[in-house]
């Protein structure tokens, strides 16, 4: 009892023989990726048409299985195609039909397809499953496990009702081995392969091939049911001899002309370096045969490529063809990389030796007591205009170790400055084109604006240009830092001698354009605002001269000079005060002229007080009109309103505009911070009412409005005690809000004339501050600056090249680049690998091009003399760059084909040592002349040959059902395949 009662006692081990092993498990997951991809079933569509799987859509999905710990991919492949429905199915098919694998293998409709996979090929599949390893480095070689594999997918076809044909790929995988099942009712269909690396010589022609097909089926039926031939030989054509590629290479040493390395100022270069068309492959076909029409043993074949019925053609495309555009630009974009400054590049800069020669004391005291008006600016020389720049470059760096030769850098410098050659229209024409965007390349795409390049014949757009051939042709980065640091000393010469940069639209910087054809923009407005100041102090001093001159001779006749304010007469007038000429711009107002302008005004407002409210004509002298404002006139005097000559407002670049608004955005919305940005925004009205007092003595505020602002002076027309209608005006409702800018600053505001303000745009802060950041600029950064331009001026140069030819799909290439360019470039910091894209896809329409020239080349498109054959030609090479395969019209007896015969033939004679003869043998002409003049085949052996066998017996047994059998059979000079199918009846055998 007590050895019952133990609880070990009771305690037992239970063996589950249930359990599912890894095998189960691994058919198990098959069969349920099968019925999530719902393959379980028959399916059905509509049968093949010609072409299809070329032109149709391929798809496929994918996922993943395991056999224990060891990883397989299953994926499945079909041809995009439309499912009949239920009633369909019925009406159109039997129900003992076959899986549609079966009818597919019997289609003739789709033999030899130029691109497809390999079992499409092999097979003329439109849907299958694929079980692989997933490892690219895995392999199924044992012997077991492939018939473990094979025994999984058929169990799986059979437990699923799956139709589609299920692959298990074994070997290595650069073997290309598949062996794999389809199962259907009562049906089943082996596919298996031979792989050799040698073509045995028993089946080296058809007749060994169809010993093996039948030997295979081994049908009991005599005599055996006919079966059907397709061949097709193929033809490898290397050597292109006469018809080589046409375009020449560039001579990188030549400098003639204004020309650099071949290639003129302003103008990318286009073109292959090589010929981008590296092979042409024949395709000679025999389409529909029967055993016994054609005979091919070991002794004797009539498979002649001139006899073939068909004739197809496609080009091998030269793997990343060398292209002069694509060179230019990604040597240009790996300066984007870079992080070398241009005093390392260089050494020592010559912006730091012109700092430092500026930071002589005396130097800098004699050019601030030297006078302005002494030397009126000339056009000087390209030379002497670069010839101190470079001088002081020149202590530093020999002439021979500067990365751009002094002859090619003059010729630039030219190219870039025609103003310097001393033709004045020449220049002016440079200077009035940069507003002008009417080329051809902008009325067309308007690209400056999209891509915010700068327009195409504008300085930075050949700055950029200059620099990219520079970087190519001469001294890479270090070319490039050599022109820009020239560049910027031509910046620094032009600012200080007042001479307008050429190629630059005038007025504000265009926002439009990139940053740096903006920042040289500010800099011509700073140029041009400094010259215009400058030519006033010179014509004032002019001016006083000859006053002062009159004046002592009017003095010595005993004759008043000038009257004062009381009516009276001054005898002298001191020099010093000829400063308050109205020619005169002062910086800014001084202390005892705002103590006289404030008296003046405190008195004149005495003054009417004291007359009981007369109006004052002479409270002040009126300055700065500019003309009257048509018939308007003030409302307390009624005198003629007079519209002031103003400043006008302060241009600024896009960087600029983020800083003040970043600015701006700090100060908060408190209303203390709300009234200080209005003061910030206001400084512009503030001049501008200053100078409007100045020009209008005795103006209020609401004539300012009149001018200035006329939606906000309200007039209503109403009729007065006398019955006359009359206009009566009162500020809008917006100005008489409490605190309006408008009111404190008209309170503030006194009567100044603009030439005595305060400068709202200080041009020569502003030109220092653009000088600073182009100096600063590292070539990595000027780069990605004018990087726009570049694709800019490349994307005009693909489409002018593509003008020439007409190619349709180098056009949407264009339209592509185009919409994904426009969306990135706007962007002051686009993104590098999209950057790297754009570039990809314009070296692919130019390699297009490219291929293009060189077909025509080859077929002799421009020696044609026919019209309709020019056009037959241009038609059959436009379509070999778009199609994967073309057929030629009339095979080997078309004019197309006798091309094609001659390129062969004269390949063939080449390499055979024997000379070529102007007249060849025309395509049309017998075998039995042929074989008559004792001469061997004209026409080289095929690089490859393929075959199809197909027919339909019954199998196992003679009452078996008939099934498809085929076979396919590729030899090549290393490879010899065998790919069967062979379909068996499993309900009687």
């Amino acid at each position: 009892m007590a050895a019952d009662s133990d609880p070990e006692s009771e305690v037992f081990e239970i063996t589950d023989f249930t359990t599912a092993s890894e095998w189960e498990r691994f058919v198990s997951r098959i069969e349920e990726v099968l019925n999530n991809w719902k393959l379980i079933g028959s399916t059905a569509r509509n049968p093949l048409e010609k072409g299809e799987f070329t032109s149709g859509v391929w798809e496929e999905k994918s996922d993943e299985i395991s056999f224990a710990d060891y990883k397989f991919s299953i994926t499945h492949h079909y041809l995009k195609q439309e499912y009949l429905t239920d009633k369909e199915i019925k009406e159109e098919s039997e129900e003992d039909a076959l899986p549609e694998a079966m009818q597919d293998m019997l289609s003739m409709s789709n033999d030899f397809p130029p691109r497809a996979h390999c079992l499409v090929r092999w097979y003329g599949l439109r849907e299958f499953v694929i079980i692989a390893p997933a490892a690219s480095n895995d392999a199924v070689i044992s012997e077991s496990k492939c018939n473990i594999l094979l025994s999984s997918i058929s169990i799986a076809l059979g437990n699923t009702g799956c139709q589609v044909t299920l692959f298990v790929q074994i070997q290595q995988k650069s073997r290309r081995m598949y062996v794999g099942a389809c199962e259907g009712p009562g049906v089943r269909t082996d596919f298996e392969m031979v792989h050799l690396r040698k073509v045995p010589n028993q089946y080296n022609h058809l007749s060994g091939l169809l010993d093996i097909f039948k030997s295979k089926i081994g049908c009991p039926l005599t005599p055996l049911p006919p079966i059907s031939v397709a061949i097709r030989f193929t033809y490898v054509l290397q050597d292109w001899q006469q018809y080589s590629w046409p375009q020449q290479p560039p001579d990188f040493d030549a400098l003639v002309g204004g020309e650099v390395g071949g290639l003129e100022f302003g103008k990318l270069p286009f073109g292959a370096c090589e010929d981008p068309i590296s092979e042409l492959h024949l395709a000679t076909t025999w389409p529909h045969l029967t055993e016994g029409i054609i005979v091919d043993n070991d002794v004797y074949s009539d498979l002649d490529a001139l006899q073939a019925p068909q004739w197809s053609v496609r080009v091998r495309k030269a793997d990343n063809p060398q292209c002069l555009l694509g060179d230019f630009l990604t040597e240009f974009f790996k300066l984007c990389r870079r992080k070398e400054s241009t005093d390392e590049l260089l050494g020592r800069s010559a912006f730091e030796d012109e700092t430092k020669e500026n930071t002589d004391i005396s130097q800098a005291l004699q050019k601030l007591t030297e006078p302005t008006t002494v030397h009126m600016p000339r056009l000087s020389t390209m030379s002497n205009m670069v010839h101190s720049a470079r001088k002081r470059m020149h202590r530093h760096r020999r002439v021979e170790e500067s990365p751009i030769n002094t002859e090619v850098l003059n010729s630039i410098l030219i190219f870039l400055f025609p103003d310097a050659t001393g033709d004045v229209s020449n220049a002016k024409r440079s200077t009035s084109r940069g507003s002008n965007i009417a080329t051809f390349e902008e009325e067309s795409y308007n690209l400056y604006c999209q891509f915010k390049s700068a327009p195409s014949d504008s300085l930075t757009y050949k700055l950029a240009l200059c620099l990219c051939m520079v970087n190519f042709y001469h001294g890479g980065m270090r070319g490039v830092a050599h022109l820009w640091q020239e560049f910027v000393l031509e910046m620094r010469y032009r600012l200080e001698n007042n001479y307008l940069i050429p190629g630059l639209a005038t007025g504000a910087p265009d926002l439009k354009c990139c940053l740096l054809h903006q920042k040289l923009q500010m800099l011509n407005c700073c140029i041009e605002r400094k010259k215009a100041r400058d030519d006033g102090r010179r014509q004032s001093a002019e001016n006083a001269l000859g006053d002062c001159m009159e004046r002592k001779v009017s003095n010595s006749k005993g004759t008043p000079a000038y009257p004062n304010n009381k009516g009276e007469t001054s005898q002298q007038k001191s020099w010093d005060s000829w400063s308050d000429s109205e020619d005169e711009f002062f910086e800014c107002l001084s202390d005892t002229e705002e103590l006289q302008d404030s008296d003046m005004k405190e008195g004149a407002t005495k003054g009417e007080e004291r007359d009981g409210g007369k109006k004052d004509m002479h409270k002040w002298r009126p300055e700065g009109r500019l003309h009257q404002h048509g018939n308007l006139t003030l409302l307390h005097t009624g005198d003629p309103l007079y519209i002031p000559v103003t400043q006008e407002p302060a241009p600024m670049t896009e960087d600029l505009l983020e800083e003040q608004s970043e600015v701006l955005a700090k100060l908060g919305t408190s209303a203390e911070g709300a009234h200080l940005r209005a003061r910030m925004q206001s400084a512009c009205l503030l001049s501008d009412m200053e100078s409007f007092k100045a020009a209008n003595p005795g103006c209020c505020l609401e004539d300012f409005v009149r001018w200035y602002s006329p939606r906000d002076y309200i007039e209503e027309e109403f009729t007065d005690e006398t019955g006359d209608k009359v206009l009566r005006g009162e500020l809008s409702a917006r100005m008489k809000i409490p605190g309006n800018m408008w009111v404190e600053a008209w309170e503030t505001a006194k009567p100044i004339p603009v030439r005595r303000q305060r400068r709202l745009f200080d041009d020569t802060r502003e030109a220092e501050k653009v000088l600073h950041y182009l100096v600063g600029l590292k070539p990595a950064d000027l780069t990605q600056h004018l990087l726009p331009c570049i694709l800019h001026a490349a994307l005009l140069k693909v489409k002018e090249e593509e003008s020439m030819e007409d190619i349709p799909s180098v056009r949407k290439i264009i339209q592509h680049i185009i919409a994904h360019a426009s969306k990135l470039l706007r962007y002051s910091n686009p993104d590098i690998k999209k950057l790297e894209e754009i570039i990809g896809q314009i070296i692919a329409s130019e390699a297009i091009i490219a291929r293009s020239r060189s077909l025509q080349a080859k077929f002799g498109i421009k020696k044609c003399e026919k019209e309709e054959e020019r056009e037959e030609l241009e038609r059959f090479v436009s379509q070999l760059l778009e199609q994967p395969e073309v057929p030629v019209i009339g095979a080997g007896r078309g004019p197309t084909g006798s091309i094609i015969y001659k390129l062969f033939v004269n390949a063939q004679r080449a390499a055979t040592l024997t000379p070529i003869d102007d007249e060849l043998r025309k395509p049309g002409s017998s075998d039995e002349h042929r074989a008559s003049s004792g001469t061997v085949s004209e026409f080289p052996p095929p690089t490859g040959r393929e075959i199809i066998l197909r027919t339909s017996v019954p199998r196992p047994a003679p009452y078996s059902k008939s099934l498809p059998q085929r076979m396919y059979c590729v030899m090549l000079k290393d490879e010899f395949r065998l790919t069967g199918a062979f379909s068996s009846d499993t309900s009687f055998f």
